[in-house]
């Protein structure tokens, strides 16, 4: 079990840029494949990205590829979501997740998440 903190959450404008951060506590992250997900207002909580552990692989939801890019830094148990080129659609809590088995797009397949980060992007 390993605890995650996500950060770097906030309001933007259209256009803009943020990056997310989810630091993990208890366990080195490393040992964990990371997602991404979001959930908006009266939506369920959906895919965003991913990163194996491992060699790193990276995974995307089909809606948001090459605007987000996900990475990690092994050495400060960190992995982040870089959001570009934001649009108003993406206002979302934005939650990371740790799977020890398989990297998963599906939200069952994390046993861990951070508390969520509030990110509000202004059209």
């Amino acid at each position: 079990q390993v605890q995650l903190v996500e950060s770097g959450g906030g309001l933007v404008q259209a256009g803009g840029s943020l990056r997310l951060s989810c630091s993990a506590s208890g366990g080195a992250f490393s040992m964990y494949h990371g997602g991404w997900f979001r959930q908006a207002p009266g939506k369920e909580r959906e895919f965003v990205a991913l990163s194996m552990r491992g060699f790193g692989s990276t995974g995307y939801a089909v809606s948001v590829k090459n605007r987000l890019n996900i990475s990690r830094n092994t050495a400060r148990d960190t992995i982040y979501l870089e959001m570009n080129n934001l649009k108003a659609a993406y206002t979302a809590v934005y939650y990371c997740g740790s799977a020890s088995y398989s990297g998963s797009k599906e939200v069952g397949g994390y046993a861990d998440w951070g508390q969520g980060t509030q990110v509000t992007v202004s059209s």
